[in-house]
């Protein structure tokens, strides 16, 4: 029962929209900081983890889209390096 309800949440929230829910961060992040003994207090503390929460899998998401968009080394090719200071060692 419990998870039943926590899928359908996730699928609830899932379908918010990205931009709206961001919009809400710093009133949120504001009420959270803002400590209260009170049923508020503990949903703005949820709802700020929410946000943060669609926030960090879009980034996770956007991340793994870019890996397979990367252009990938043919068989048997070294793989390329990022470009930046090289991998050196003195041998004598």
């Amino acid at each position: 029962m419990i998870e039943a309800t926590l899928n359908k949440l996730a699928g609830h929230i899932l379908g918010m929209d990205e931009a709206s829910l961001v919009s809400l961060w710093e009133k949120y992040k504001t009420r959270t900081e803002n400590f209260e003994i009170s049923r508020e207090w503990e949903e703005a503390v949820i709802i700020f983890f929410i946000i943060n929460a669609v926030r960090a899998k879009n980034q996770m998401f956007n991340e793994q889209i870019q890996k397979r968009n990367q252009p990938q080394p043919e068989p048997g090719q070294a793989p390329r390096r990022p470009r930046g200071k090289p991998d050196l060692r003195r041998v004598k």
